[in-house]
């Protein structure tokens, strides 16, 4: 680890030393550091928003950009993302340079103008990691398990709207009969007057 990098991480765990405030969660010298910083910033009703800041601070790091990750209980999935986001762009004017400070900085004074103003920079699509840094928020695999689907089209709208709006990719899979319970409805209802015309 450089220098300049262990001085931040001494002046970082200096600068948030209330309770719970700073916690390194794993340091090596091949994949770098990754900790957790909890702060508060304004949002959008002039209460503070806590926020969870977890920063993964690669070998080759400030000439690259860390990984960040944004949680916080008062702010949806979506907006997290596009929290993630504003902080990657201002990282980028801040690179070959100890930068993660002035991240939580501006955060705390910008976070409820981003929330006022959430459109992202999604037209552009493109990667904010620079190809020789193995910085990745890990493959999320979730099941979503919908019992007793009665509109199958109502609920495939409402997945792939979750889905882009937090920028997700995956499968839609329906197990089991091998069309929706709707077309099983659809069906049953077709084969009962096709027996009720038999039957008159």
């Amino acid at each position: 680890m450089a220098e300049p990098v262990r001085e931040e991480l001494s002046a970082l765990a200096a600068i948030f030393c209330g309770p719970h405030e700073w916690e390194v969660l794993s340091r090596s010298e091949t994949d770098g550091t990754v900790f957790r910083i909890h702060t508060k910033a304004e949002g959008l009703s002039d209460v503070d928003i806590p926020l969870e800041l977890v920063f993964h601070l690669p070998a080759n790091y400030p000439l690259c950009l860390p990984g960040i990750s944004v949680n916080s209980e008062d702010l949806t999935r979506a907006q997290c993302v596009t929290v993630k986001e504003k902080l990657l762009e201002q990282a980028e004017n801040l690179l070959s340079e100890p930068m993660v400070h002035e991240l939580v900085l501006w955060i705390q004074q910008n976070l409820r103008y981003i929330l006022n103003h959430p459109e992202t920079g999604s037209g552009s699509e493109k990667c904010t990691f620079p190809t020789s840094t193995t910085v990745d928020d890990g493959l999320w695999i979730t099941l979503l398990h919908l019992d007793h689907m009665r509109a199958k089209t109502k609920y495939v709208k409402t997945v792939e709207k979750w889905a882009s709006d937090l920028r997700l990719t995956g499968r839609l899979m329906f197990m089991g009969v091998p069309d929706s319970s709707e077309n099983l409805q659809s069906r049953c209802g077709l084969k009962w007057k096709e027996m009720q015309r038999k039957n008159d």
